[in-house]
């Protein structure tokens, strides 16, 4: 896959990205005391993307709306006062009811990062009094298929692919999820999935999640039509890491087949989530993946064959408002077909991270 035909003019911008220091964001662990690490991270300048962004929101479309109503009222100068106050509280009524306000966040996940441009390191984490991490450094990209994911009390959530384990800890920290199954094929991965439990999560709470090592291909045989939410974070060509890495590169000529092969096994993963969601579930699909083959091409099959072999049918759902509520958090690739696509960029490198958000009618 060339990416500068898919990226055309932003393509140098994005590689020398890659090329560079990766940036972090820091996933406050709120199974322990966190108020002196908030006032810690808030006293070096960094915020909490997570629940900034739509009071960020919140104000651009107030200011919007309240720009259109200066408008509004400059059009009907001829009209009575009554009239243009009740045009302008109309204009403020839509904007705070807007399509961009309604799509719902978990505010109980908490992500600190640095500001656009800040290359400032977080400290390594530190246990608590009890022995439990304060919080996990990640690519903050990553918590967007979580957040995208939005769990509600008491469901069943199925993490496919679920190693080395941000994304499971993430989806803990929403403290709502009624059973959370964690799963992947990869039983060296799967430990450090259990180091991560066992660092960041108490013990009653690790007794809600089922960890297991199965081929995650076969569990829509296994347990088909179980779970109201499923996150598939498939096995990619990981790009930022194979621009960087000699060793074991994924495009390198000896893994040709293999990388060939990948969008093959990512259609069979998430063929297997679909399965595994109850109809009128929702799936997130999601790469660290630049590659179109193994984005909106996975969909775009999966959506066909739930359809053709099946009879199954799948709503691609609009994620647009995620680039309004995160774009000062992260860049955006603007020309997506389905999903979202994160690209890193030097004053935001994160990324990259493809998502896309599927329901089961």
């Amino acid at each position: 896959m060339n990416y500068s035909l898919q990226l055309k003019d932003l393509w140098p911008s994005v590689r020398a990205s890659l090329l560079c220091e990766q940036k972090y964001g820091a996933l406050l662990n709120n199974f322990s005391p966190v108020d002196h690490v908030t006032q810690e991270l808030e006293l070096l300048n960094a915020t909490d993307f997570v629940s900034e962004a739509p009071q960020k929101a919140l104000r651009s479309q107030w200011g919007a709306a309240a720009e259109e109503a200066g408008r509004g009222e400059s059009r009907s100068q001829e009209g009575s006062g009554e009239g243009r106050t009740a045009m302008q509280a109309e204009t403020m009524t839509q904007a705070e009811t807007s399509p961009l306000l309604q799509p719902s966040i978990s505010s109980n996940i908490k992500c600190y990062t640095f500001p656009r441009g800040d290359i400032t390191r977080f400290r390594p984490a530190r246990p608590d009094a009890l022995g439990l991490l304060d919080y996990y450094l990640m690519d903050a990209a990553s918590l967007l298929p979580v957040l995208a994911l939005n769990v509600q009390p008491d469901d069943f959530v199925l993490d496919l692919c679920a190693a080395p384990g941000g994304k499971t800890l993430a989806l803990l920290q929403t403290g709502i999820c009624g059973h959370l199954a964690a799963n992947d094929v990869s039983i060296s991965r799967t430990k450090r999935l259990y180091q991560i439990l066992h660092s960041y999560v108490p013990k009653e709470i690790k007794e809600t999640v089922s960890v297991t090592s199965c081929d995650g291909r076969d569990w829509g045989q296994l347990q088909g039509s179980t779970f109201h939410k499923v996150l598939v974070d498939v096995p990619c060509t990981t790009d930022r890491h194979s621009v960087m890495e000699e060793e074991n590169n994924i495009f390198h000529r000896r893994r040709t087949k293999e990388r060939q092969m990948l969008p093959m096994l990512q259609l069979q993963l998430l063929m297997a989530g679909i399965l595994a969601t109850k109809p009128g579930g929702e799936v997130v699909y999601s790469t660290c993946s630049l590659s179109p083959l193994q984005n909106e091409y996975v969909i775009e099959r999966a959506v066909e064959i739930a359809e053709t072999q099946f009879n199954i049918s799948i709503h691609v759902e609009d994620l647009s408002h995620f680039r309004t509520l995160f774009q000062d958090t992260f860049s955006f690739f603007l020309d997506c077909r389905l999903g979202e696509l994160v690209l890193p960029h030097l004053t935001a490198n994160f990324g990259p991270m493809y998502f896309c958000k599927l329901r089961r009618m």
